[in-house]
């Protein structure tokens, strides 16, 4: 399959390289910078291009400017991707915050948390943020994957876009609060999300 990349920054390489490892035709990739060490790729000019020239296009752009910048042009509308990727991050947010509490309740009532971990990835708390972030907190390991400044952007979005229409998310804007916090710290800004532990 041939598959267009469009961003390959910290997440986006990564994911070209694995999937053109899988066996995968050649990537076409629109970048600003050269392409990352380890990876073969066919570079093309415009977004237009990476579309042409593939079965299915991955955009990993930092910022919605950027992904406006890059596919919309001006005089251009963006549609439901946008909203349903904003929703997307408003659910990791909780979800994160979540996992963040029950580890350290559970640490501060004398309980393992790898343990409680463990028992909570076989009932219904099962999840995605569980599995990966919670082992995160567990192991104290917070290398950025997906930055809290992004996440930071993403809940200003989500925010922004909820008192333009007249709805209320409380607990959203408490873990943008929380990720503020963080990022009051040296370096905060800079670590995975996950560091919301």
């Amino acid at each position: 399959m041939r598959i267009g990349f469009i961003g390959l920054g910290v997440m986006g390489a990564p994911m070209a390289r694995h999937l053109a490892d899988a066996g995968h035709e050649i990537v076409t990739v629109l970048n600003r910078s050269p392409l990352p060490q380890g990876l073969t790729a066919s570079v093309v000019a415009s977004a237009a291009e990476v579309a042409r020239g593939s079965e299915i296009v991955v955009t990993m752009l930092p910022d919605t400017p950027d992904v406006e910048r890059v596919l919309l042009g001006e005089d251009e509308q963006n549609g439901a991707g946008q909203t349903c990727k904003i929703a997307n991050q408003i659910i990791v947010a909780l979800n994160i915050e979540a996992v963040a509490e029950a580890l350290v309740f559970a640490s501060k009532a004398g309980c393992d948390p790898a343990k409680v971990r463990g028992a909570l990835m076989g009932g219904f708390a099962a999840s995605r943020v569980l599995e990966v972030h919670g082992q995160r907190m567990i192991d104290r390991t917070f290398a950025p994957g997906f930055r809290i400044k992004l996440h930071q952007k993403d809940l200003n979005l989500a925010l922004d876009s909820a008192r333009a229409l007249g709805v209320a998310l409380p607990n959203t804007a408490m873990a943008q609060q929380l990720m503020n916090a963080c990022s009051a710290h040296p370096g905060g800004a800079e670590a995975d999300h996950s560091s919301l532990v």
